[in-house]
């Protein structure tokens, strides 16, 4: 692990050592960043996001932590004592740092399984709305007709195709909490 307080980060930062900096965290498996100011946590983020070119998750507890939070790609604001702002400023909220990890790994999770099969969803729906259409033209000789009525076309989306995106929103559970949170591996199956 490394612990870097605030005036060694300034001294990497101003003297140009970023990717000097970078070598060394990537051989360690935490990094700590302690007394630093709200800019310096940021400047961390982006520089993780700029030359490893993964994805960031910043984690804050009050108004010194909202820069970060909005550097990284995901921001968890946790509610508590020193006020709401980190909250307001994140993705997701949380009331107590425990619960992280059934927010990353169940929530995550099936957030990730419901959003893949829906994107299936949307282009099996659109492919065929679009087929009917295009075979209807040839049908009718490319006249430019309408197979539809007009309020048929516009609640399409609305109405007919809405109930498959909700019925997965809300039921839609692969795996259980518990073999979730007992199998951490099972997060990355799904990518």
């Amino acid at each position: 692990g490394l612990v870097i307080d605030g005036q060694t980060l300034n001294i990497i930062f101003q003297g140009g050592l970023e990717e000097k900096f970078l070598e060394l965290t990537q051989h360690c498996c935490s990094v700590l960043c302690c007394r630093s100011t709200p800019l310096q946590k940021s400047m961390v983020v982006k520089l993780v996001r700029r030359h490893l070119k993964v994805m960031t998750l910043s984690i804050g507890d009050g108004a010194n932590d909202v820069s970060m939070i909005q550097a990284a790609d995901v921001g968890i604001g946790i509610s508590g004592q020193e006020g709401m702002q980190a909250v307001m400023a994140s993705d997701f909220a949380i009331s107590r740092f425990k619960h992280l990890k059934k927010l990353l790994l169940v929530h995550g999770h099936w957030c990730y399984a419901r959003l893949a099969k829906m994107v299936i969803y949307f282009f099996y729906k659109n492919v065929c709305y679009v087929n009917l259409l295009f075979w209807y033209q040839f049908f009718c000789g490319f006249s430019g007709s309408t197979m539809l009525d007009y309020w048929q076309m516009i609640f399409f989306n609305l109405f007919f195709t809405s109930v498959p995106p909700l019925l997965f929103g809300v039921l839609d559970k692969d795996v259980t909490a518990e073999t979730l949170l007992r199998l951490p591996e099972l997060y990355k199956n799904g990518q």
